[in-house]
């Protein structure tokens, strides 16, 4: 039964996002606030939690998974970046924003996308998940809260602790969001000298990115 944290939007309680904290290091998943919709988010390197965050959305390896990142500096970590690509990159974080790029060896194989090695990036710019990356201590790996078969992120967390509750480990509960999807960019073509891609347009204004 998934347990159901409501913190105030924007003071989140610490000692109910460090019960979060202590449920993704046991394996659970939760579903969390982000500046576009609710995510389900797990432990990057906790393949069982992986394989159930793939079953709830029912998505396979193909589909990019993102890691939820505080910074800059610890996305580069888990990404190869060049100097044109951390303009872009500086210009457009924190924000509604995933970015595509060339994974580093500090990525789970099993995460990264099989055809392509390339994962799925983003920093966030929402108080409740920016508190829960910093308790948890590293980078989050998560996907958009799309229930399968539907094309709509689910914004209501009361409606998710209904739907989900017997598969989530914890609805962090701060209210609704934007309920819009991020804008996804392909970075990876400015590695041969290429503009970046933009794959879907959605909240991240496309103005800095230069599209």
């Amino acid at each position: 039964m998934a347990q159901f944290l409501q913190v105030h939007p924007e003071n989140p309680q610490a000692r109910l996002l460090k019960q979060a904290a202590q449920l993704l290091q046991r394996g659970g998943v939760v579903a969390v606030p982000t500046d576009s919709s609710y995510a389900l988010v797990c432990h990057l390197d906790d393949k069982a939690a992986v394989d159930q965050l793939r079953r709830i959305r029912d998505v396979d390896e193909r589909h990019h998974l993102t890691l939820l990142c505080r910074d800059l500096s610890e996305l580069a970590n888990y990404a190869r970046v060049d100097n044109r690509q951390y303009r872009l990159l500086k210009a457009c974080t924190p924000g509604a924003y995933t970015f595509i790029l060339e994974a580093t060896k500090e990525v789970p194989r099993r995460v990264s996308h099989p055809q392509r090695k390339t994962i799925g990036l983003r920093v966030p710019e929402h108080r409740t998940l920016l508190d829960l990356l910093s308790l948890h201590g590293a980078p989050l790996l998560g996907t958009t809260l799309i229930p399968p078969g539907e094309e709509d992120p689910l914004n209501d967390p009361h409606e998710i602790r209904e739907r989900f509750e017997h598969v989530l480990a914890a609805v962090i509960d701060a209210g609704a969001c934007p309920s819009a999807p991020t804008t996804v960019v392909d970075l990876t073509p400015m590695d041969d000298g290429a503009d970046p891609q933009l794959i879907r347009a959605g909240r991240g204004a496309l103005a800095p990115l230069g599209l």
